[in-house]
């Protein structure tokens, strides 16, 4: 990858990092890049509700137009709705603002082409080669020839119909939490479960521009966790900012990861015949417990680096078409063509409704092994650095060593923070809490 773009688009601290004149070249350039020089187009702009999300979508807009594109607005919308609506409204490209489950400070930019897929690394490469100066693009467009921006605010409500249709279950009975992050759940979640017929209490809605993800959301699912313990709820669901995640709860108001929503979809996809080729595609960082369950049930496994995109990648190339991540992302390919937290979550209900279970029977398809999940905190630029160290490099093969094939260590650098996260998987908890700790103390000391 370059210089901007990371695993998940261009993320940075609005106004620092993510600039209006970087937001306006992404525009410009992207513009160009995604439709070929092409003038006349349509490029349409969806975005969380993060206080910084009107002023870069002003200069990104701006960009488009200035290369003679048209802008159709959305709003305050979910990534994956954008996806959908990109192809469902014959734009040529889709731009989503939102930095997903980062802090209110950080923004970001991400694109999608005309089909509703996220960008290849090339395109992303030839974005960045005509904003560092490497590259020339046609910039003469006089004022009778720049674009306009049109608005169509109720552009969600194509997105919750074309869910409610494809999922095609009626949830009446169904008591409902769900946390929407003070993001771009906002929007959705409560309509559709509600055109779905299920009973849902609401948390973190009244976004204010400062408050998403602050305590709250698919990284912090304390609330919805309580509110279900506190009534008679079937299940509880927390999104993070731009809702294409999903952590779900159970009645009983333990988590249920990603790792366990793809199993049992995984599980009922196959048994309908629905689950293409019997394989389920994730990434290294989801827990052996779910191989393991698969396995025992004939369900092949394909893992990828981390990052939707990987995962959708290698689901495009092979022709499967279920995959997802540990974290939530999950990617139901016959209904959308990214992570969606809303699909994901309607898809999780739909289980439970037509097997007659609930949920914490359900999760019980996989055992869980420990796993430990820290974060280093290091110099940005030095965060892919660390099997340069021969001292980070030496502690990991030790390691790996002292688990001798019982658990495993894995190292990788955030694509958004600047972090290394430290995961390590074994049966001893305690081992594995002592094990990860040295390892990120020793990251910070020669990175940080």
């Amino acid at each position: 990858m370059g210089r901007f773009f990371g695993t998940d688009g261009v993320r940075g601290i609005a106004n620092v990092e993510l600039t209006n004149d970087l937001a306006y070249k992404l525009g410009r350039y992207g513009a160009h890049v995604l439709t070929d020089g092409r003038k006349h187009i349509k490029i349409l702009i969806g975005k969380d509700t993060r206080i910084s999300g009107d002023m870069l979508e002003a200069s990104l807009a701006a960009g488009i137009m200035s290369m003679g594109g048209d802008v159709l607005s959305v709003g305050v919308v979910p990534t994956p709705a954008v996806a959908f609506l990109t192809k469902k409204l014959k734009a040529d490209a889709g731009v989503v603002i939102s930095a997903s489950h980062n802090p209110a400070e950080y923004n970001g930019i991400k694109f999608f082409n005309k089909s509703g897929y996220k960008l290849a690394d090339e395109i992303e490469d030839k974005i960045e080669k005509y904003i560092l100066g490497g590259l020339e693009a046609e910039s003469i467009i006089d004022g009778d020839h720049v674009g306009t921006w049109k608005t169509m605010p109720q552009a969600y409500k194509l997105y919750c119909n074309h869910l409610i249709e494809n999922i095609d279950t009626d949830f009446f009975g169904m008591k409902v939490a769900i946390d929407c992050a003070n993001g771009a759940a906002t929007t959705t979640a409560a309509y559709a479960l509600s055109k779905l017929n299920a009973e849902v209490s609401a948390l973190c809605c009244q976004p204010d521009g400062h408050n998403i993800n602050k305590g709250c959301g698919s990284t912090h699912v304390g609330l919805v966790q309580n509110l279900v313990k506190s009534g008679d709820y079937a299940i509880g669901l927390a999104f993070d900012g731009d809702a294409d995640r999903l952590i779900a709860v159970d009645e009983t108001g333990c988590v249920v990861d990603g790792d366990k929503i793809m199993a049992i979809c995984a599980d009922y996809l196959k048994e309908i015949g629905e689950l293409k080729k019997d394989t389920l595609v994730t990434t290294v960082m989801s827990n052996m417990g779910l191989f393991e369950s698969l396995g025992s049930k004939g369900i092949k496994t394909e893992k990828t680096r981390v990052g939707d995109r990987y995962v959708l990648e290698k689901m495009l190339a092979e022709g499967y078409n279920f995959g997802g991540e540990q974290s939530g992302h999950l990617i139901f390919l016959d209904h959308n063509t990214t992570g969606d937290g809303l699909l994901s979550a309607l898809m999780l209900m739909k289980v439970m409704k037509k097997r007659g279970k609930r949920l914490s029977e359900l999760k019980g398809i996989m055992e869980t092994f420990p796993q430990v999940l820290l974060n280093a905190k290091v110099d940005n630029d030095k965060k892919h650095d660390y099997m340069e160290d021969e001292e980070i490099r030496q502690s990991i093969k030790e390691m790996e060593k002292f688990f001798n094939g019982e658990g495993r260590v894995l190292v990788r650098a955030s694509g958004t923070e600047p972090l290394v996260r430290v995961m390590i998987e074994g049966k001893n908890q305690s081992v594995l809490e002592e094990k990860a700790k040295e390892l990120a103390d020793l990251i910070e000391k020669q990175l940080g």
